[in-house]
C-alpha cells in the first residue's frame, strides 16, 4: 500500500515535575531534508536521533521538535561567590579606613562587583530525564507519524488506481477501434492503388515495399500490449510492501512513451481522442506521485 510523503505525529511524556513533547512533520522532497530541534540536554543525541529518522521515514523535507518543559517552581536563578564577595568588601574596607570614608555602603557595593552574582547552572533536565526516557517518546511519535502517512497512502492509492483504470478502460476503446481504422487505411490504399496503376509510371514492386514499409509504421499491436503489460505492473507495484514512489515515476514514464506511440502512429483522430483522454489521466497520476513516498 502507498504511503504519503507528507505526514504529522506527536507523542507526549508527562510528569510531575515535567512534560516532553515530541512532534513530526514533513512535506514533499526527493531526499530526506531533516532539520531538527532539540533541547540542550539532548545535543550530544543529535546523531542518534538522525540515524533513527533516517531509517524510519526515507524521504520527506522532515522537521523534529523536541520541547522539553519543567513544572517545577523556579529556583533561584542567581547564587552569590561568597569568597569573592568577601574578597570585594576587605578592598573596600580597607579603601575607607585609608580615606576615613564612610562604610555602611560597603555590602551594597561589593555585591554589585563583577561576578559576585553568578547565574545558577540549570541541570534540571538532565536529573529530571534521561535519553533512555525521551527515546520511547521519540518511537511513539514516528509510529503516530507513519500512521498518518499509512492513512494518507490509502487515499492515494484509491486515487492512482482509479486513473489506471481509466487508461485501461480508454484502451480497450482503442482495441475496439482499431479494426474500423485499419479498414478505413485499407479504403484509402485501395483508392489509391486504383489511381495509380492506371499509370503508365507505375511499378508494382516499388508500390509493394512502400506498402509494407507504411503499414508496419501504422500498426499499433505491440504498443497496445505493452501499454497494458505497464498497466498491470504498475498496478502491481502500487501494492507492494516498500516504498515504490520512484519506481512508480518510471513506469509512469514507460506508459507515456507507449501512450504517445500510438497517438503519433495511428494516424486517427478517434483514436487520438483517447489518446487525449489517457495522457489526462496520466498527468493526474503523476501529479499524485508526487506526493508518494
Amino acid at each position: 500500500m502507498l504511503q504519503s510523503m507528507t505526514g504529522f505525529g506527536q507523542a507526549r511524556l508527562e510528569a510531575e515535575t515535567y512534560t516532553l513533547t515530541v512532534e513530526l512533520k514533513s512535506l514533499n522532497s526527493k531526499s530526506l531534508d531533516l532539520s531538527l530541534r532539540l533541547p540542550r540536554f539532548l545535543m550530544e543525541k543529535e546523531l542518534e536521533i538522525r540515524n533513527l529518522i533516517s531509517k524510519s521515514l526515507i524521504r520527506g523535507k522532515v522537521n523534529l521538535c523536541i520541547e522539553f518543559t519543567s513544572n517545577k517552581v523556579a529556583k533561584a536563578k542567581n547564587r552569590i561567590n561568597h569568597e569573592l564577595l568577601e574578597a570585594y568588601y576587605r578592598d573596600l574596607e580597607e579603601a575607607a579606613e585609608r580615606v576615613q570614608a564612610d562604610k555602611s555602603e560597603l555590602f551594597r557595593l561589593a555585591l554589585q562587583m563583577p561576578e559576585v552574582m553568578q547565574a545558577a547552572e540549570n541541570g534540571e533536565e538532565t536529573e529530571l530525564l534521561t535519553w533512555e526516557q525521551v527515546l520511547p517518546v521519540v518511537q511513539e511519535a514516528i509510529k503516530n507519524f507513519n500512521n498518518f502517512r499509512n492513512d494518507e497512502g490509502k487515499a492515494l492509492t484509491s486515487e492512482i488506481i482509479s486513473y489506471t483504470e481509466r487508461i485501461r478502460i480508454l484502451l480497450s476503446e482503442v482495441e475496439k477501434f482499431d479494426p474500423v481504422r485499419i479498414e478505413n487505411i485499407k479504403q484509402r490504399i485501395t483508392m489509391h492503388m486504383a489511381e495509380l496503376t492506371g499509370s503508365e509510371q507505375f511499378n508494382h514492386n516499388r508500390f509493394e515495399q512502400e506498402m509494407i514499409y507504411y503499414i508496419e509504421k501504422l500498426d499499433i499491436a505491440e504498443e497496445k500490449v505493452r501499454l497494458l503489460n505497464h498497466l498491470h505492473y504498475f498496478t502491481e507495484t502500487v501494492y507492494l510492501p516498500e516504498p515504490t514512489g520512484k519506481k512508480l515515476a518510471f513506469i509512469a514514464q514507460e506508459i507515456g512513451r507507449e501512450i504517445n506511440t500510438i497517438g503519433s502512429k495511428a494516424n486517427d483522430a478517434t483514436i487520438q481522442h483517447f489518446v487525449v483522454e489517457m495522457k489526462e489521466e496520466l498527468e493526474k497520476i503523476k501529479e499524485q506521485i508526487n506526493n508518494i513516498l
